[in-house]
């Protein structure tokens, strides 16, 4: 269990000691933090449900009559604040609901990546996205009870029942936790039971009670995915000595900053008005009067991945600020900043270090890995010369079908680029697009559309291809209309990028006639037509094979061939390695 102040501490901060309040914000924060991020999932008012939580505790500290229930106290008025917020997103309507998650930094994906969990823990914390919105308060305190930093008393005491009940609920919880282990385990399954592909066919991607009762159940009745159950370590053991999830530096200065006069707040809001706030921190520790964290300055944020990897940094100082507590209403600062070498983390996934392998096809019948989720805004044009969005077959925002036609896209998001190689116009050798002007990171994360462009359309004579090696066909004209540059990777109906920055996008035709279209997309949107089912598959609408997902979900995922940060004359002349920093 994490240190915590005792009895003694909540008596000398209801007594006035401006120092002992200090202690008990900054020490109980952290659990705070961790029963709210865990309740409310990925709801975009976390930070301000905490806040709420410890002004509350800070203004009402002196009407509690024991100092020894103090946690179990803090603990109660924190599950009435979710509960009071959970009510305002119910009543909220369906635009307001739409942005209240945000799906690529919700709170399992930070204890994923602040704890660097793996295994059967990191199962355990993903199941948590498949627990029922009802149960995920209990799920909260579960959670921590099992971890060590609450008692069943206080589970109990929070939720407002006898421990009698609360026993039979957190049973009930760990039940429906353990299906969604089997859950999230099934699903990453390689290749894919053709069996579960039948049974998702028609899921977004997004974890609900109701997918979980399917998925689960046919994990019980399927004699291949039964193993899904087998040697799963009780949830509890995993847990056990877990560390909370650090509380975010940002959050910090609002929830310490704002708690309306009191000496806990005045030092803290000193602090982190600081130019040093400026800076990317993570908060090593916090104790009473003394603040310890390291920072490195000008880091650029990394796209967050679902995998959980963390690319490694380098600590460039440590600050120590020590705070002396007063009684006046100006709070005496000095700080010392000493410099230490850390010694060099393992080296990580460096971006553009790709190798051009073209790959090949892989088995129509197995769909895709699931497509880490990347931090999305929004993609829009800031340049370029391009056809207005055509009603016609390619479709798409951005339309590119002459030579020299191109878009400036900007932004951070996901987006599509799709293909039209029009061989019936003028077949020959592709020169390929190409994308120039990089400022930022660009990263080539998926294919689909339902076929690789050198796929033999069914129902066409045999060989019948717009691309590829010539293939003599009985009845037909011999396929590979249309050739590619040597070492090209074959381009798919429909490819995926993300872009967090800027990049120009040039069609570059001179030989063989195509055209391109680029469109904004989002994640489901992507994860919807990659796993789309070809024919053949119950679902299927006559497409050839399920999509293929290349992003890693950090900095080795593969960045785009013919890509470069230079603005050349001649776009078509960017070579097609893809190297850049």
């Amino acid at each position: 269990m994490n240190a915590q102040p005792g009895t003694a501490t909540v008596v000398a901060a209801q007594a006035g000691d401006q120092r002992a309040l200090d202690e008990l914000v900054a020490g109980y924060l952290p659990l705070v933090y961790n029963i709210v991020g865990r309740a409310l999932a990925g709801h975009s008012d976390i930070d301000d449900v905490v806040q709420e939580t410890m002004l509350r505790v800070v203004h009402g500290l002196g009407a509690l009559r024991d100092p020894g229930s103090f946690r179990s106290w803090l603990v109660a008025i924190t599950m009435r604040q979710v509960r009071d917020r959970g009510r305002l997103v119910a009543r909220a309507d369906d635009r307001e609901l739409a942005e209240v998650a945000d799906p690529g930094a919700d709170f399992v994906d930070l204890t994923l990546l602040r704890l660097e969990l793996s295994g059967q823990r990191r199962e355990v914390a993903e199941a948590t996205r498949w627990v029922d919105s009802d149960d995920r308060e209990l799920l909260s305190l579960w959670w921590l009870e099992a971890s060590g930093e609450l008692s069943r008393a206080e589970l109990a005491a929070a939720m407002g029942i006898t421990t009698q009940h609360a026993a039979v609920r957190v049973q009930r919880s760990k039940a429906t936790l353990a299906a969604g282990r089997a859950v999230v385990r099934v699903l990453r399954m390689e290749p894919r039971c053709p069996e579960l592909v039948v049974v998702v066919r028609n899921w977004d991607g997004v974890p609900t009670a109701l997918w979980r009762k399917r998925i689960a159940q046919h994990t019980r009745v399927c004699g291949r995915c039964e193993v899904v159950w087998q040697e799963q370590v009780p949830a509890e053991r995993l847990l056990a000595g877990l560390a909370l999830v650090p509380v975010p530096v940002a959050l910090l200065p609002q929830v310490l900053g704002g708690s309306g006069g009191s000496g806990a707040v005045r030092w803290w809001k000193g602090l982190f008005s600081k130019p040093v706030a400026a800076a990317v921190a993570t908060v090593v520790a916090v104790t009473a009067g003394t603040v310890v964290y390291t920072s490195t300055p000008d880091a650029s944020p990394q796209p967050a991945a679902q995998t959980g990897e963390i690319t490694p940094t380098t600590t460039t100082s440590t600050t120590t600020t020590t705070v002396a507590p007063s009684s006046t209403d100006t709070a005496t600062t000095t700080a010392t900043t000493t410099p230490k070498t850390t010694p060099a983390a393992p080296a990580g996934p460096r971006y553009g270090s790709v190798v051009d392998t073209v790959d090949s096809a892989p088995d129509k019948l197995t769909p895709p890995k699931k497509l880490p989720v990347r931090p999305a805004g929004e993609i829009t044009a800031a340049g370029g010369q391009y056809a207005d969005p055509q009603r016609g077959w390619i479709g798409g925002r951005y339309v590119m079908m002459r030579r020299g036609e191109h878009v400036v896209l900007r932004g951070r998001g996901y987006f599509m680029v799709r293909y039209e190689i029009a061989w019936f116009n003028r077949p020959g050798g592709m020169v390929m697009p190409t994308w120039t002007g990089l400022r930022g990171k660009l990263f080539h994360v998926a294919s689909g559309g339902t076929k690789r462009m050198d796929d033999q359309s069914p129902g066409k004579p045999a060989g019948y291809s717009p691309m590829g090696e010539p293939v003599p066909g009985p009845s037909g004209p011999a396929a590979g209309y249309v050739h590619l540059p040597a070492g090209a990777q074959q381009m798919w109906q429909n490819e995926f990028f993300y872009l967090d920055g800027e990049v120009a996008l040039y069609n570059n035709e001179r030989g063989a006639d195509y055209n391109i279209t680029a469109t904004p997309k989002t994640w489901d949107e992507v994860t919807a037509d990659i796993t789309a089912p070809p024919a053949g598959v119950t679902g299927g609408k006559g497409g050839i094979r399920y999509g293929l997902v290349r992003d890693t979900g950090d900095d080795g995922a593969p960045v785009p061939q013919y890509v470069t940060r230079e603005k050349p004359a001649d776009p078509a002349t960017v070579p097609q390695q893809s190297a850049v920093s």
